[in-house]
């Protein structure tokens, strides 16, 4: 089996159909007049947010075949940016600490990464939680970055621009779709790096790096890119995180958050990113209603992933794959 068909980077028909009606539903769904509108609102925007930090991961999980266990520092490292960029009286300008928020986790993910892509399988996994930890326990232990009760974001930023102000992130409805034109806008990117030349590269690196380097890649250089750039992706997600919430602790940088979007990932389906998005709304939904449902939900959820990597080991969007793949066939065999 290619490697393309495994990993189901090349999205079936059906399933393109499915997630643009999916899509074309997100974006309507808050002009649907309903009771509770505004939780709702909130919800599906905070899964937007982990979706958008599921993809990041899937960039270095799915494509290139480094699974993290410390990406969750970068997530919450722009979120921390955020609440020290934002005055006290005053929102901080959209335009400009985005950006920041954006390149000063990617530039971490550099520094981190120049060593942590040199190591290999189990301890490049071990590596990179030891610095995600290191990262926690700075900013839980230090009274002066917030300690342990973390830090409060009092404003959402400022979209004004030359004294015009295009949007209010302050309302939800416009948060929401601010959030999702983010997350289609880094899909769209990350599905064309997935077929440039770079992008074949990583998945070349994550099939056979020794082949890649006998054939003159540099292995290294590839590594340290994807590990950047996903940084980087994971700081937008954090910085909305904070946005949207006004506050942030070091649990956003704990294993618990790493775990949970290398979950996502996995129950979506690795190396599309389109699995992410499915990923991230699923096993927050399903989480949601465990949690409703008993105490114990925790046992549920993991009772659930397992039958998902057990039947389903391409996600939920190769288990779709093969239902209507199984349909089509079944329906050209009938008279």
């Amino acid at each position: 089996m290619s490697t393309a068909k495994a990993q189901l980077e090349i999205l079936p028909r059906s399933i393109q159909i499915l997630l643009s009606v999916g899509a074309i539903a997100l974006a309507a769904f808050p002009l649907i007049p309903m009771e509770s509108s505004g939780f709702y609102i909130q919800l599906l925007s905070q899964m937007m947010i982990l979706a958008i930090f599921a993809m990041s991961l899937d960039l270095l999980q799915g494509v290139t075949g480094l699974v993290s266990l410390g990406h969750a520092a970068y997530f919450g490292l722009a979120g921390y940016a955020l609440a020290f960029l934002t005055p006290a009286d005053v929102p901080v300008s959209l335009w400009w600490s985005l950006p920041v928020a954006a390149l000063g986790t990617g530039l971490a993910a550099l520094v981190i990464g120049f060593f942590v892509v040199r190591t290999h399988g189990i301890y490049f996994i071990m590596v990179t939680m030891a610095f995600a930890q290191m990262v926690f326990y700075i900013f839980f232990d230090n009274a002066d970055l917030g300690g342990s009760d973390g830090l409060y974001v009092y404003f959402r930023p400022d979209a004004t621009l030359f004294g015009w102000q295009p949007f209010d992130l302050e309302n939800k409805t416009t948060f929401f779709y601010f959030t999702l034109a983010l997350l289609v806008l880094i899909y769209a990117f990350l599905r064309r790096l997935l077929f440039s030349p770079f992008g074949r590269a990583l998945t070349g690196i994550r099939v056979n790096e020794h082949r890649m380097r006998a054939v003159g890649y540099g292995s290294f250089g590839y590594k340290l890119t994807a590990f950047t750039l996903a940084g980087a992706l994971a700081g937008v997600a954090g910085y909305l995180w904070a946005a949207q919430t006004g506050y942030v602790n070091p649990e956003l940088m704990g294993f618990h958050l790493s775990a949970h979007a290398i979950m996502m990932v996995i129950l979506g389906g690795m190396g599309n990113f389109a699995g992410a998005i499915v990923g991230a709304f699923a096993f927050e939904w399903v989480m949601h209603f465990f949690k409703d449902l008993t105490k114990h939900w925790q046992l549920l959820m993991g009772s659930f992933i397992v039958l998902v990597v057990l039947f389903a080991p391409r996600g939920l969007l190769g288990l779709i794959e093969r239902f209507t793949a199984a349909t089509k066939e079944k329906a050209e065999e009938t008279p």
